[in-house]
C-alpha cells in the first residue's frame, strides 16, 4: 500500500470514528404515550411474557375495583373470548366521554395519554392502586385492538383503538337498558409484543379471588368462553374469609382473629390464624395491589405480633425454658395484611413493595392494641397460640442439635463426604457443571454411559424420596435419599441464603413420563420448594424434557422431541409422492383438473392450516362457517352482526351495521343496546324498548385475508365446506388425494391437512415414549443430555404463581385427604393423558 492510499484510509477511519462519537440534536428522540410504552413495555408491565400480559388485565380490574372503593360499583366481570381477546366490565359510573380541556374526549384521554387520570384528584378517588396514569394506556398501547364501551347518562358510547391510537371518534350507539352505567374494555394483546398471547384461566382466577376477598361485598365473575367455564368470587367477610380459604387444607388451632380500623386516614384490615403447620404465610396488600416484597405494613405487623405475644407469654411465665425468636412467633401463622393509603409509595410500577414510612407505625399500633386486648379477653385461644410458639422454639433448638449431630456423624452438610452412588463430573467450575437427578438404577446406568463426564454428574434415586410436606426437619434429616441429595448439592436445608457451597450450576430433574416418574418429580419439587427455595429463586432448578414420541420403522427406533416436530414429520411423510387433484366446477367449462404436488401442495396446506385456526375460533363462538358463506357479498364474509328480536342481521363492517340501526330508529323503533349482565346493580330494561346486540367479528378480517391467499391457488370459499345437494342428488366429487396408486375423495378442502397427516403415519409405529431405561447411553445423549439438542425447562416463581404453588403443594402433598379428593373430582374431566411428558 502506497503512502497516499494509506493516508486516505486513515482519514476515512478517523471520519467514521468522529461520526460515531458525535452527539447531535437529531440523536434525541421524543417518544410519548403509546410510542414510549411500546418501545419500553417492561417499564410499565414488568415483562412481555405471560406475566406482563396478565398484568394488563389486572390494571383494568384495578380501575373497576377503585370504583367499588369509591362506592359506585358492586359487580365486575372478566370474560376471556375464543379469539384470544379479553373484556373487563363493571357497573360503576362509566368513564366520562365529554370533551376535555386537553382537546380530546375524556375517554380517549384516559385510554391513550400517559399521565392522564382521575387518581391524581382525591375528590374522585380517595384511595387507589393506580397512581401514575399508566395502566389503561398500557392496555391500549400493547394491544392489537381495543374497544371501550361506556354506559353513562342513560346512553351507550363506543370508541375503538389500534396499538394505542384511537381509530374512531366516540360514537353514541343508543340508550342503555334500565339506565345502567359502567365501563367495558375489550382488548386483544398484540402478538408483536407478546409472543405467547394466551390468557390462563387459573392465573386470573387466583388474582380475582384475592380481590374479592380484599373488597367486602364486591362480586367478581370470571368467564372463559373457550372452555365454557365460569366462577363468581364474593366474600362478605373480607380478609377474614381469605385467611380461612388459605387454611382450608390445614388444621387451625383457633378461630380467625380479625381487625378493621382506620387511623390517621390509613385503613388497616388484618386477619390472622395459627395452624399446626410450620410455614409463615403473610400476604400483604396496599390499595388492593399485592406487594410480594412486603414493605412497611409487613414490618409493622411483625413488630406488633412479636411484641404482643412476647409480652403476654413473659407475663404468664410461659417462656421459662425457651427463648423464642421472631421466627418462632410466626411459625404456622397465616395472615393477610391489607391497608388503604391515600398517597402510597411503591417500589416500581408493579408495586412490589410498599415504602410509606408512616404506615409501619400505624399498622404496629392498630395490630398491637387489638391483639393485646384479644389475648387478655380470650385466654383459651391465647394459651393455644403461646403453646404453639413454645413448640416452635423447642423444635428449632432440636433441629439445630439434629443438624449438628448429623454433621458430626456423617459429614453430610460439611462437604467432607459425598454419596457413594454419585457419578460426579470432573470439572470444579460450578457454572458449567450439571447434576442430573435420575429415577432408578437402570436410567442411571444409561445416563452414566451417555453423559459428558467433564460437566455432567448423575445421582440415581432409589424409589420415591420422602414427602417433606408431611415431615418435620428431624425426619427429613433421617432419610437416606434426602441426605444423599443434600450431600451432592452441597448446601444446607432450611431455605438458607448461603449458596456458596453449591456444587452445580444446574440441578436437573430427569424422570420417566409415567405416573411414578411424575410423582417422583413432584416429591423432588416439594423438597426444593420447602427446604431449598433459594435454588428455585436463583434459577438453579431445572426439569429435563425427554422426547415425547418413540417412532419404530421396520427394525429402527428413533425419538421425536416435541408434538410440533412429530406433526411436521408426519406432514412431510404424507406429502411424499402425494398429489391433490381438484376437478373444476361444472359451470366454468374447464375439463382438466388442477393438480397440486410438492412445494405448491405444501404452500396450500400451510394456508389452509392457518385458515383452520381462525375458523375453529369462529365455531367456538357458535358461528358456523356455512352461515358466513350464506351471507358473503362479493367474495367477502361479514364482519359484523346485529341480533334484533328473533332475527340476526349480517353486515360487512360496523359502519354498515350502525347505518342499519339509525334507519330503524328513524322509522320510530326505540332501541336499547344490550348489556352483558354483570349484576343487577343498575336495574334492568324491561318494557323500555327493543334490545339489540351488536357484535363485531374480529376473526372475519383474518378469514377474508385467508380467502385472498387461497384465491391465488384457485380455491374458492365454497371449497371449504361440503357442496350442497341438488335436486336430491349428491354433487360430483371434486377433490381427490392420490397416494400409493390410490385415490381418496375429500368432501371439502378443510379435510386436506388431517388426511395428509394420516398418510404420514403409514409404515411407522408412533407411541408415547415413557421410560428412560428404554434408551441406551447414545440415545439418551442425543435426545436428553446433549446441550445442543435437549429441552430443559427452568423452574421459576413469580408473585402471582406463588400463591397457586403454595396452595397446590398443600392440597396435593399435605396431610388432609378431603382437599385432595375435592381437587381430583373437580379436575378429573380435564385430564387428557396421565402419562404425559414435560412440564
Amino acid at each position: 500500500m502506497n503512502d497516499k492510499v494509506a493516508d486516505t484510509v486513515v482519514d476515512t477511519i478517523a471520519q467514521q470514528d468522529a461520526a460515531s462519537d458525535a452527539y447531535m440534536p437529531e440523536h434525541v428522540k421524543v417518544l410519548r404515550d403509546a410510542a414510549h410504552i411500546r418501545e419500553r413495555p417492561g417499564m410499565y408491565i414488568g415483562d412481555t411474557g405471560t406475566k406482563g400480559m396478565h398484568h394488563l388485565v389486572y390494571e383494568l380490574v384495578y380501575n373497576s375495583v377503585d370504583e367499588a372503593l369509591a362506592g359506585h360499583c358492586k359487580n365486575i366481570q372478566v370474560r376471556i373470548h375464543p379469539d384470544g381477546s379479553l373484556s373487563v366490565t363493571d357497573d360503576g359510573r362509566g368513564i366520562p366521554v365529554d370533551m376535555h380541556e386537553a382537546g380530546k374526549s375524556t375517554l380517549e384521554l384516559v385510554l391513550t395519554t400517559v399521565g392522564a387520570g382521575a387518581k391524581f384528584d382525591k375528590s374522585a378517588y380517595k384511595t387507589s392502586a393506580g397512581l401514575h396514569g399508566i395502566g389503561a394506556k398500557a392496555v391500549t398501547a400493547l394491544s392489537e385492538w381495543t374497544e371501550a364501551e361506556v354506559r353513562r347518562n342513560g346512553k351507550v358510547y363506543l370508541q375503538e383503538y389500534e396499538r394505542g391510537h384511537a381509530t374512531t371518534p366516540v360514537k353514541e350507539l343508543g340508550a342503555s337498558p334500565g339506565n345502567r352505567s359502567g365501563t367495558k374494555v375489550t382488548f386483544k394483546p398484540d402478538p408483536e409484543v407478546f409472543k405467547t398471547a394466551t390468557f390462563d384461566y387459573d392465573t386470573l382466577e387466583i388474582r380475582l379471588r384475592e380481590l374479592a376477598f380484599l373488597n367486602k361485598g364486591l362480586a367478581i365473575k370470571l368467564v372463559d368462553e373457550r372452555i365454557g367455564k365460569e366462577e363468581t368470587f364474593h366474600a362478605e367477610g373480607g380478609v377474614a374469609e381469605f385467611v380461612e380459604y388459605l387454611n382450608r387444607t390445614e388444621e387451625a388451632i383457633h378461630k380467625t382473629i380479625y381487625v378493621d380500623r382506620t387511623l390517621d386516614d390509613v385503613r388497616v384490615e388484618v386477619a390472622l390464624q395459627y395452624t399446626n403447620g410450620e410455614e409463615e404465610r403473610v400476604r400483604c396488600y396496599a390499595n388492593n395491589a399485592h406487594n410480594p416484597g412486603g414493605g412497611t405494613h409487613l414490618s409493622g405487623f411483625r413488630a406488633a405480633l412479636t411484641r404482643a405475644l412476647n409480652n403476654y407469654g413473659t407475663k404468664d411465665n410461659h417462656f421459662k425454658n425457651v427463648t423464642p425468636t421472631g421466627e418462632d412467633f410466626r411459625e404456622g401463622i397465616t395472615a393477610v395484611v391489607s391497608v388503604q393509603v391515600q398517597e402510597p409509595q411503591f417500589e416500581s410500577q408493579t408495586k412490589i413493595r410498599l415504602n410509606n414510612p408512616e404506615v409501619e407505625g400505624i399498622v404496629t399500633s392498630v395490630v398491637y392494641d387489638f391483639l393485646s386486648k384479644y389475648l387478655e379477653e380470650n385466654p383459651k385461644e391465647a394459651h393455644k397460640v403461646i403453646k404453639k410458639v413454645v413448640l416452635a422454639a423447642e423444635a428449632r433448638e432440636a433441629a439445630a442439635k439434629a443438624k449438628k449431630a448429623l454433621k458430626d456423624r456423617k459429614s453430610v452438610l460439611s462437604g467432607g463426604g459425598l454419596p457413594g452412588k454419585l457419578m460426579d463430573c470432573t470439572t470444579r467450575e460450578r457454572d458449567e457443571s450439571e447434576l442430573f437427578l435420575v429415577e432408578g438404577g437402570s436410567a442411571g446406568g444409561s445416563a452414566d454411559n451417555g453423559r459428558n463426564r467433564h460437566t455432567q454428574a448423575i445421582l440415581p434415586l432409589r424409589g420415591k424420596v420422602l414427602n417433606v410436606e408431611k415431615a418435620r426437619v428431624e425426619k427429613v434429616l433421617d432419610n437416606a435419599e434426602i441426605c444423599s441429595l443434600i450431600s451432592a448439592i452441597g448446601i444446607d436445608i432450611g431455605n438458607t441464603e448461603e449458596l456458596e457451597g453449591l456444587r452445580y450450576g444446574k440441578i436437573i430433574i430427569l424422570t420417566d413420563a409415567d405416573v411414578d416418574g411424575q410423582h417422583i418429580r413432584t416429591l423432588l419439587l416439594t423438597f426444593f420448594y420447602r427446604q431449598m427455595r433459594k435454588l428455585i429463586e436463583k434459577g438453579h432448578i431445572w426439569v429435563a424434557r425427554p422426547p415425547l414420541y418413540k417412532v419404530e420403522q421396520k427394525k429402527q427406533i428413533r425419538y421425536v422431541q416435541t408434538t410440533e416436530e412429530m406433526s411436521h414429520e408426519l406432514l412431510d411423510r404424507g406429502l411424499d409422492g402425494t398429489k391433490l387433484r381438484v376437478a373444476p366446477p361444472e359451470s366454468n367449462g374447464v375439463k382438466e383438473p388442477a393438480v397440486f404436488e410438492d412445494g405448491r401442495l405444501r404452500q396450500l396446506m400451510e394456508t389452509l392450516d392457518e385458515m383452520e385456526q381462525t375458523l375453529t375460533i369462529l365455531e367456538r363462538r357458535g358461528i358456523n362457517f356455512q352461515t358466513l358463506l350464506e351471507h358473503m357479498k362479493n367474495g367477502v364474509v361479514p364482519g359484523y352482526r346485529i341480533t334484533l328480536g328473533n332475527q340476526v342481521h349480517w353486515f360487512l363492517d360496523r359502519q354498515a351495521g350502525e347505518t342499519f340501526i339509525e334507519k330503524q330508529k328513524a322509522e320510530g323503533r326505540h332501541l336499547l343496546v344490550a348489556d352483558e349482565q354483570v349484576g343487577s346493580g343498575n336495574g334492568n330494561g324491561n318494557g323500555q324498548g327493543e334490545i339489540y346486540l351488536p357484535q363485531e367479528l374480529h376473526e372475519a378480517k383474518k378469514v377474508n385475508e385467508g380467502l385472498q391467499k387461497l384465491a391465488a391457488f384457485g380455491v374458492r370459499a365454497t371449497d371449504l365446506a361440503p357442496a350442497p345437494r341438488i335436486a336430491g342428488r349428491d354433487p360430483a366429487p371434486r377433490f381427490f388425494l392420490d397416494s400409493d396408486g390410490k385415490a381418496q375423495v375429500l368432501p371439502h378442502l378443510r379435510e386436506l391437512v388431517p388426511e395428509i397427516r394420516k398418510l404420514g403415519e403409514k409404515g411407522i409405529k408412533v407411541t408415547r415414549f415413557k421410560g428412560l431405561g428404554e434408551m441406551d447411553g447414545e440415545e439418551l445423549w442425543d435426545t436428553t443430555l446433549d446441550p445442543a439438542r435437549r429441552t430443559l425447562l427452568k423452574v421459576q416463581l413469580d408473585e402471582v404463581a406463588e400463591l397457586a404453588v403454595e396452595e397446590m403443594f398443600r392440597t396435593l402433598m399435605g396431610e388432609k385427604v378431603e382437599p385432595r379428593r375435592e381437587f381430583i373430582q373437580k379436575h378429573a374431566l380435564e385430564v387428557k393423558d396421565i402419562d404425559y411428558h414435560g412440564a
